[in-house]
């Protein structure tokens, strides 16, 4: 049961992210309030932590791959459309979600994966 509720919690972390970054595309009437700020990191975390502790190990490494690469790609995400922006490609009123989410997917992203990238003998 607590899986299923740190699944939860990550995955709304991940949207919340997720809506950051289409945000300032003008995509779907998307408006970032600050819970969404606060919400990104926080249930990004939360759910990882609470999954980390219910799982069995493999379970846990695989999690934690599995967030990592979808914090990393987040993170890629805002930084192909910053680069897009910059060279004009697209059109933003405001880069600064775009910002947040690169910098923190990207921190978060990287706290994840490089652990698991260290094998054990």
């Amino acid at each position: 049961m607590m899986r299923i509720a740190a699944a939860f919690l990550l995955l709304l972390g991940l949207l919340s992210g997720a809506a950051l970054l289409a945000e300032p595309l003008h995509l779907a009437p998307i408006s970032a309030g600050a819970a969404l700020w606060v919400f990104f990191p926080l249930f990004s975390l939360l759910g990882y932590v609470l999954f980390a502790m219910a799982a069995r190990r493999d379970q846990s490494l695989l999690i934690t791959r599995a967030a990592g690469a979808a914090l990393l790609l987040l993170a890629g995400s805002a930084a192909a459309l910053l680069v897009l922006s910059s060279a004009g490609v697209l059109a933003l009123q405001s880069s600064l979600s775009l910002w947040y989410v690169l910098v923190v997917a990207g921190l978060l992203g990287l706290a994840a994966a490089l652990p698991s990238s260290k094998r054990e003998d």
